[in-house]
């Protein structure tokens, strides 16, 4: 390895970091498993099989790779658990259902672990490949929103992804390939800032050169050489002045450890470009750290080191008393030693150190975790109200990330303050429109909790319901034991909602009361009458599914509605009476005088008092053409003269025909004539119920229902009998039923 790049990959915490507690503390914690030693060889052995011989996109042997991971995780502290996720995460590429197997195997806490490190694998995979600069622009604030969210649910993702970031721009390094450009770019400008954000400093320094070499390869080893002339005399001074100060605040009995901090590449170019120095002008070439026991030490070693050396004006800033957003405490100075160069020197606690180095690594999270404590129940609700805060401290960091990383040249002008992110009690993640209220945020989280929304506190604080929430407040919402929305809310005015998505619940939940009173109402009116035809034994089900409705409520629904008549069900519960082979059986009880018709309707030519009766066979209706046969013991039989059966008797016994009309009685406004319509048609739900509307609409009663389906080919033949008082008007019904979706066929009988 070159100097330069050796020199690179020493330890920096320049531009100190903004670390917050628990971010690699979170393995186990608020999972409620204890840490298993042993899970990282299980994992690697359950792994092993399935990565042999696999290369990943970039050329690496995936176990090899996942082996690195493992380890540069374990490098900053990270619990066994998480470790062992970075053998799970690339085994579960080869598994059928991964997130189920490994759940079965390892437990359901690493099978969702392991199902949100690959959506946001797909996530930054999607986003690369776009390839033009608009689309990727938008493509990228969006990744970086899903980011959060993926996060949000699960903080170990953020670790996982920037330690195999990490190992592939190494693995590039190491053998010397060329990094796809792409892939360089997104390690700057959003993996760097990420893990600079969350303080995890030796993931930033780290990809932030190795980023650098790739995409400035001419800067990256002008710098390189810069510092690889001066390396021995620069590390001669550094050693030298290091001695002189531990020495010198030894004998004024301030006991510290002081260590040489070279400055990696990539931060001593950008001071250079940014603010036009030369390299000789960069203050922070030559720093050293001071760790001492206490916060009364920082002060006391400062105040030796000021006295004695010369300081730089402007360059001092005490985090210990200001601490950054996230608790980042130390002081910085800067002096000159006595060639009068310049040193950087940073003061801080072990405590304070480990956060900066580590990302805020408070190992008391992933290690007590998992238990209860001496303290029993109440311990652990105080280990749960811990990491629960720094939970919502560390996602605070991340969204302010994510406006810094849009604002300050990355994205330039985007949608990105189209979307807040607020936090639940318990510290979750929830994203919604700018604008919205703590109702738009009760419908995100579940359906009822907006159904039952009462009241709304912000950062404990109540406030109406019509408050437009801002990022970062946490929303706890006041639920009434049932009811719903109030119609209040669908008012724009008003400003109860402002999500496209709480609107429409809204409504649906209306909409679903409209619908209940509806159904309650056809029932109503089915049940009552039940009872008056003495039906109440009834299955509603299956008298919905006699008349085509796939359940009772659709029935009752259309009937409450006034859209399906009830006097169809009327008609399917009244059982046809038995008959002789003739309906409509007419005595003439009385002597005719010919011509006049007898009390059917039929005038039998020249014969008196003779028993008629209308044909089942043809069932005539005025004004069909009609003829009488002499029966046995049944009168006059009336037939339709194209009725094939009356012609065969005809043609068999001709001297049994006699004439036959229509009487005036035909006239009569009460008479009513049964006919046979015929209809093949396509099955499908609720044919018969629309084909039953059709003669309803036509004020025809239909008397019965006859109905065969053949299901191999889906055909349906029905044969409806209607009452009619005449059957000139039949052309013009049938044409409507002709008109039924499915309907390929309908005839008189």
């Amino acid at each position: 390895m070159k100097t330069g790049l050796r020199v690179a990959l020493q330890a920096n915490v320049e531009d100190p970091p903004e670390p917050v507690a628990t971010i690699v503390s979170l393995s186990e914690a608020g999972h409620g498993a204890v840490e298993d030693p042993g899970i990282v060889s299980r994992a690697r052995g359950f792994a092993e099989p399935l990565l042999l011989g696999h290369l990943l996109e970039s050329g690496e042997d995936t176990l090899a790779h996942a082996d690195s991971v493992a380890d540069i995780l374990a490098g900053i502290g990270a619990s066994p658990a998480l470790r062992a996720t970075a053998y799970l995460s690339y085994a579960a590429d080869y598994l059928s259902k991964p997130e189920e197997a490994i759940a079965r195997a390892f437990g359901e806490t690493f099978g969702s672990l392991v199902g949100h490190t690959r959506q946001l694998v797909r996530i930054l995979r999607s986003a690369r490949d776009a390839r033009v600069e608009a689309e990727r622009r938008g493509l990228q604030t969006e990744r970086v929103r899903k980011m959060l969210l993926a996060f949000s649910r699960d903080l170990r993702v953020v670790l996982l992804r920037l330690a195999s970031r990490l190992q592939t721009l190494r693995y590039f390094a190491a053998n010397k390939l060329q990094c796809p450009p792409a892939l360089a770019a997104e390690s700057l400008q959003v993996f760097a800032p990420l893990a600079n954000r969350l303080g995890i400093w030796q993931f930033k320094w780290e990809i932030e050169d190795l980023a650098f070499r790739f995409l400035e390869p001419d800067a990256y080893h002008a710098v390189s050489r810069m510092l690889d002339e001066k390396r021995i005399e620069r590390e001669h001074g550094v050693e030298e002045f290091r001695r002189e100060m531990r020495a010198d605040l030894a004998s004024h009995g301030i006991r510290a450890e002081v260590a040489g901090r070279p400055k990696h590449l990539y931060s001593i170019w950008k001071k250079m470009q940014g603010k036009g120095l030369a390299f000789a002008e960069v203050f922070d070439v030559r720093a050293v750290r001071v760790i001492v026991g206490s916060v009364a030490d920082c002060y006391a070693a400062l105040a030796r080191v000021q006295e004695r050396y010369a300081t730089v004006a402007g360059e001092f800033d005490d985090y210990i008393a200001r601490p950054k957003a996230n608790g980042y405490q130390s002081l910085h100075t800067v002096v000159r030693e006595s060639l009068g160069r310049s040193v950087e020197i940073q003061i801080r606690t072990r405590e304070m150190h480990e956060r900066a180095e580590h990302g805020g690594a408070a190992h008391w999270a992933y290690k007590e975790a998992g238990t209860k404590g001496s303290t029993g129940a109440s311990g652990d609700a105080d280990l749960k109200a811990k990491v629960a805060t720094a939970r919502k401290a560390l996602l605070r960091q991340l969204l302010a990330w994510e406006r810094d990383f849009v604002e300050h040249g990355n994205l330039g002008g985007t949608d990105a303050d189209d979307r807040i992110y607020v936090f639940t009690p318990a510290a979750n993640v929830v994203e919604l429109p700018v604008g919205a209220t703590p109702i738009d945020f009760a419908y995100a989280v579940h359906t009822d909790l907006g159904h039952r929304c009462r009241g709304a506190k912000l950062d404990g604080a109540m406030v109406p319901l019509n408050t437009a929430l801002v990022n970062g407040q946490t929303v706890e919402i006041i639920v009434a034991k049932d009811g719903g929305p109030s119609l209040d809310w669908l008012n724009g005015e008003l400003g109860y909602l402002k999500a496209t998505r709480s609107k429409a619940k809204a409504r649906a939940w209306f909409n679903a009361l409209a619908q209940h009173q509806t159904i309650a109402r056809g029932r109503e009116q089915v049940e009552k009458l039940l009872q008056r035809e003495g039906k109440t034994s009834t299955k509603l089900d299956d008298l919905a599914a006699r008349l085509g409705f796939r359940s009772a409520d659709a029935l009752f629904e259309v009937v409450g509605k006034d859209e399906f008549s009830i006097r169809n069900i009327e008609t399917l519960l009244r059982p046809v009476e038995a008959a002789p082979s003739y309906d409509d059986t007419v005595a003439l009880k009385r002597p005719q005088v010919e011509g006049r018709a007898a009390k059917g309707g039929v005038l039998v030519v020249g014969v008196e008092s003779l028993l008629t009766s209308l044909a089942r066979c043809c069932r005539p209706a005025p004004p069909d053409p009609i003829g009488g046969y002499v029966t046995r013991g049944n009168g006059v039989a009336i037939h339709r003269m194209r009725c094939s059966n009356y012609r065969q008797m005809l043609a068999r016994s001709p001297q049994r025909t006699i004439p036959v009309a229509w009487g005036a009685g035909r006239a009569d406004a009460t008479s009513a004539y049964p006919i046979d319509v015929m209809v093949e048609a396509t099955d499908r739900h609720g044919l018969l119920r629309d084909i039953s509307e059709v003669f309803a609409k036509e004020k025809m009663n239909v008397v019965s229902v006859h109905s065969e389906t053949a299901k191999s080919s889906g055909t349906a033949w029905m044969t409806f009998t209607v009452e009619v008082p005449s059957a000139s008007g039949l052309p013009l019904v049938l044409a409507q039923v002709a008109k039924v979706v499915g309907v390929r066929i309908v005839r008189r009988k």
